[in-house]
């Protein structure tokens, strides 16, 4: 299941974006307009049982992007792949729409609308948000064809996030597609997810605590360390610390995005070990 409440306590889902026609899609708070300093960082959509969804993931190597479990577990079909910075300013949404939805995209059709397609894999001890000690909330995409004009992000070394003494002193770095969290237009003017525009943004966030599994930071814009946060639509996406990736967006406390985000760790052996099994 992917459509669930933000709470910590069954640790639900604080990157997932919604694309079904006329569904609200969340954002990231505050933050800064990406264009091209993380050209490695893609958007994802792609079918499951209840419909259609997209994330966001990052390019490791020619061929393989690392993104979160649940926007993996459950694929029908292939996924689609962009690294458009700018993907929609506003409605409507360009990416286009299975011609059999209860298959999942082909890989035909998502070349024939100018997309890139891969096939989505979960890692396999992925706890579905049940197991804390045992989050595992990873997946890859593995492309149909190589990318070359886009060099691949690095990945942090195992145990780099163990070094580090004190989080609330660290700043990491998220990059994602979650849109805006602003004051609607019209009705109550509080801090609402908004569905567009889908651009790719990064945020930079003081750390809050490291566990062997999760590293998670304070994602609100108020912060004076910090410029921001993740919310729907940046699941999957990265998280940097300096210029390497350490951990891929999973989590989140509130639905307006306004509080602690959660990342899953990649520089633990649980999920290095399953990585480089794909990157061989």
């Amino acid at each position: 299941m992917r459509a669930r409440l933000l709470t910590l306590v069954v640790a639900t889902l604080a990157g997932l974006g919604l694309v079904l026609p006329a569904a609200p899609v969340a954002a990231s708070t505050g933050g800064t307009v990406d264009g091209d300093t993380h050209p490695n960082v893609g958007l994802i959509a792609f079918y499951d049982a209840e419909g259609r969804f997209r994330c966001s993931a990052t390019l490791v190597s020619p061929t393989v992007l690392v993104t979160a479990a649940h926007c993996t577990s459950g694929t029908l079909g292939k996924t689609l792949v962009t690294f458009a910075s700018v993907v929609a300013e506003a409605p409507p949404s360009p990416l286009p729409v299975a011609a059999d939805p209860a298959a999942g995209y082909t890989a035909q059709e998502l070349a024939d609308a100018g997309y890139l397609s891969g096939t989505a894999y979960t890692h396999p001890e992925y706890s579905d948000f049940t197991d804390l000690s045992n989050w595992n909330d990873v997946g890859v995409i593995v492309l149909d064809e190589p990318v070359t004009t886009i060099e691949p992000a690095p990945l942090a070394p195992v145990g780099t996030s163990d070094a580090i003494r004190q989080p609330r002193r660290t700043i990491f770095r998220a990059v994602g597609y979650g849109t805006e969290v602003r004051q609607a237009e019209t009705g109550p003017q509080k801090p609402t997810p908004m569905s567009y525009p889908i651009i790719r943004r990064y945020v930079d966030m003081p750390g809050q605590k490291i566990t062997p599994q999760i590293i998670q930071t304070n994602g609100n814009e108020k912060d004076p360390f910090g410029t921001g946060g993740t919310c729907f639509g940046d699941s999957g996406g990265s998280l940097w610390l300096g210029d390497a990736v350490v951990g891929v967006t999973s989590y989140g406390y509130t639905d307006n995005c306004r509080y602690l985000d959660g990342y899953q760790r990649i520089d633990i052996p649980v999920v290095a070990d399953w990585l480089a099994g794909f990157l061989d």
